[in-house]
Order: C-alpha cells, then structure tokens, then sequence
C-alpha cells in the first residue's frame, strides 16, 4: 500500500460476516482442503470402501463453490470481495499441496513465466488460419508461427511445405489429424492399436469412420503381425493409420518404420494410406533418444501432433498439429467475418498459448530439452530399479519415462498420489520436475503402505499378462 500502510489481506467468511486477518496474513498456513471422498454406486459412502466407481448417468458434486449474488452495500464494505479473496487463498494453498503428490500424469510443472505476467491483461485471440492475419488485432500469430517453425525443423519439414497450428490440446491434434487423413481419403479405414489414446476412437465416432482396433504386444507397442491381416483384408479401401509415440498407459513408442514398412508389403502406394503420428509427451522427447524410431516428414506421414502442457511444460492444455500443406487445402474455407481462412477445428485459440511455448522453446532449446529427456529418462531407470528391489512387479519400455507397476490396493493412497491406474495395473510418469528425493518419498510410503495390504494369506496380484513374465516378482514368477 502506498505511504506504508499495513497491508491487510481478507480471509472467508466467518458466521456469515468477512473478517481481516492480520497483516502478515500467509495463505500457504490456510488448511488444506481434504480429499474428495469416494463415492459407490449407490451413494453411501463406506468406512471400508477401497474401490473408486465412476457412476455414469449423473453429476456427482463432490465439491461445489456456489455463486451468490453481492450485498446491496457490498461496493461500500467489500465484503464480497474479502470471501472471494479467501475462497482464492485456500484453493491456492490447494494448489500448493496437491502438487506436492503430483506423480501419475504426464505434466511437467517444472517451469517459472513469471515474465509473461504483464500479458494477462490482454485478450488474445489467435482467430483463424495462423499464417493470414484477420480483422481482429490482439492476436500472437508472430509468437505462434515461429512456434510452428520451430517444430517443424523438428520434424523435418520445409516451411513453404506444411501447415499447422497450436491447438487448445492433444486430443485436438489428433481429431485434426485423423480429420485431414479422412478428408484426404473419405472412403479410408482408420487403424490404431488397442492401446491408443481414447481421443482417436472418439474422432471416429465423431467422423463416423469405420475403425480396426489392432493388437498390441506385452510392451504396448502394436502389434504388426497383427496389423498385416487386417490391412490385407481392406486393400480396395485406404488406410488411414494412427502411430503412437508414447502410449497413454504404458508409455510404448510404434517403430514407425516397421509400420510403413508393413504397410507397404501389404501393396499400399503412398498415394492410399495417411498415418497420423500421437506424439502428446513423448513427440518431443524421441528426437533427443538414441535408438529412438525417427519422427520425420521425410518419412510418408500425413501429421504430427504433440502436447504443448506436458513435456514443454505450458501451465494451460495446448498442443502443436503439424501437416503437409497439399494436404490442408481439403479443409481451408473462407471466413469473411475474420478475413481470413479457417482449417482448425475450434477457430477461436487462445492466443496465450504461443506466447509461452515461445517463451519456453527459447529459454531451454534443443540442449535444454535433450538434457530434460536424460534426466528424466534416468530417475525413471531409477524408479524401476527401486521397485524391483522392494519386492514390486514393474515394467519400463526402453524408450519412455512411464514406469508401469502393481496398482495400489489403497484407493486414497492412489488418489493422494494423482496416480492413473488401468485394471491391476498403475503408472508414474517421471517428468523434468519429478526429482530423486520425490521418487524416494514416494517409494518409501507405497512400501510402508504395502506392508499392510498383503499381510497372512494375502498375496501381491500376479500382472504378468500386462506386463511380461520377466518383470513381474508375484510368487508365480519370482
């Protein structure tokens, strides 16, 4: 405050009136909220309830911040704004504290944008195609074209050649991507493998595209041999083919090479198949992987896309499409409203968006995102090893930071981790801000926690078949 005022901080309402807090007021000492409890399917909550039920069909509000209308007189005590304020305080000591046990999905939160602050005030609105400037002048298509060049030389592409844009998130650069391969060939079959992201079976719900579902090896790589059958069965249709660089629960990257080159045996030109290549968290972590299969337009692909809130570390979902430009003009339409052309799917994108994958992409690359991906390449290896040691059945694909292991049998011990779990089976994803010292404490609490599951007759699940023989430790396979 001006002239050295105290300042004073406003906290919740207490029976009903705002009360001020002193003026060292610190919202990290606010409580932290508890846990949302568990909820069965028939809405009785259970002292020894274990399982988590999602219950289709209903809202369930576990939580719910309601909005009151403000006092007559409230411009005059402000007491409305002393609730708000504290309402903001607790859900940032939240915030806070959540993050702390924050291990199960693929979100990098180490990252300081403090310098972009002074941009908040501004609404920025990438409208329509990135690279024709509309009517409306508070945009970063600037910010968000050197973005797009940036991954480009990525992925091995001149800039006269493709076309792309920051999408609002992954599941956006695989509906656009999917979308371009069925507008290239209307008549295509779309191909993906049991494990892909669900954001590709909605695409071909939403485009009403017939879909194979292709088997998938113990690692969650696809399954070729597999995959050749079901090509040669519809050689008189297109194919249109997902490829994963990183699956969602295992983190298996497909050899990209050994599709194509299926592909081909199979008697598809390059003129009668598209692949769209997943690469959400790990499309920017191969380039930097020896041994990896190569992500390149050199290559007979149709599109890449990756995430921008994962890897890179961007504090709101975005992701970057990227695709040939011969392709793009089965899409682009006229839009005399902007001025300009439209071939993305939302049409309106945030356009701070650009400004701090721009800001990030500076600060750290390619040296920076190479020593990001040796960092947390090796705590996983150290994760995994350290599993093992204890006793617990876990898997890790050579090409990812996804460690796979027995899923807890405590659901809050899942839920205060923020661990994604898929039938006996869990995941860590060790990103650049997951550190040793986390993956220790971790570790140290699953193990004490364990020793209370499987006590007497009761066993450790045995999760060979989602994970292979060779690293499962149940008492079947030690």
């Amino acid at each position: 405050m001006a002239g050295g005022a105290e300042t004073k901080a406003p906290s919740p309402n207490v029976n009903g009136k705002a009360e001020i807090l002193k003026g060292n007021f610190e919202p990290t000492a606010i409580k932290v909220e508890p846990l949302t409890p568990v909820v069965p399917e028939n809405g009785v909550e259970k002292p020894s309830e274990k399982s988590r039920n999602i219950v289709l069909g209903r809202n369930v509000h576990s939580t719910c911040l309601t909005i009151t209308e403000p006092e007559v007189n409230d411009e005059v005590t402000g007491d409305k704004e002393a609730q708000m304020a504290g309402v903001l305080a607790r859900y940032r000591k939240n915030l806070m504290e959540r993050t702390k046990y924050h291990l199960g999905y693929p979100y990098n939160l180490d990252f300081d944008y403090g310098a972009l602050a002074q941009l908040q005030h501004f609404s920025i609105n990438n409208l329509g195609d990135p690279f024709i400037e509309s009517n409306y002048g508070v945009h970063s298509r600037q910010f968000e074209v050197g973005v797009l060049d940036w991954f480009a030389r990525l992925w091995e592409i001149e800039k006269d050649e493709y076309w792309g844009y920051i999408t609002n998130c992954g599941t956006e650069g695989n509906l656009h991507g999917i979308l371009v391969g069925r507008e290239v060939f209307p008549d295509g079959i779309l191909y993906a493998s049991r494990e892909s992201h669900y954001s590709v079976f909605k695409a071909a719900r939403m485009y009403r595209m017939e879909c194979v579902k292709v088997d998938t090896l113990v690692s969650g790589e696809i399954d070729c041999s597999d995959l050749r059958p079901k090509l040669l069965a519809n050689k008189d249709k297109p194919a249109i083919l997902n490829v994963n660089i990183g699956t969602t629960v295992k983190g298996a990257v497909d050899d990209l090479d050994v599709v194509i080159q299926t592909i081909e045996e199979c008697g598809f030109s390059h003129d009668r198949f598209y692949i769209h290549c997943d690469g959400a968290l790990f499309g920017l972590m191969m380039p930097f992987v020896k041994r990896a299969p190569k992500v390149s337009f050199k290559k007979p692909i149709g599109s890449v896309s990756v995430s921008g809130h994962k890897f890179v570390g961007c504090p709101m979902p975005c992701g970057v499409q990227i695709t040939r430009m011969e392709h793009i003009n089965v899409l682009s339409s006229n839009v005399e409203y902007l001025a300009s052309r439209d071939a993305t799917i939302m049409g309106s994108r945030n356009g701070h968006a650009p400004l701090f994958l721009w800001y990030t992409l500076n600060r750290k690359g390619y040296k920076g995102f190479q020593k990001d991906v040796q960092k947390c390449l090796r705590n996983a290896h150290y994760l995994k090893d350290r599993l093992h040691e204890a006793g617990i059945s876990a898997m890790l694909n050579e090409l990812s930071s996804t460690v796979v292991f027995e899923r807890p049998r405590d659901e809050e011990f899942v839920r205060r981790w923020q661990l994604a779990c898929e039938g006996n089976i869990a995941h860590v994803v060790v990103m650049p801000n997951v550190t040793i010292e986390k993956l220790d404490f971790f570790l140290n609490e699953l193990v004490e926690k364990r020793s209370t599951w499987y006590q007497g007759n009761v066993q450790p699940p045995c999760i060979a078949a989602e994970i292979g023989k060779a690293n499962c430790v149940c008492a079947l396979h030690k």
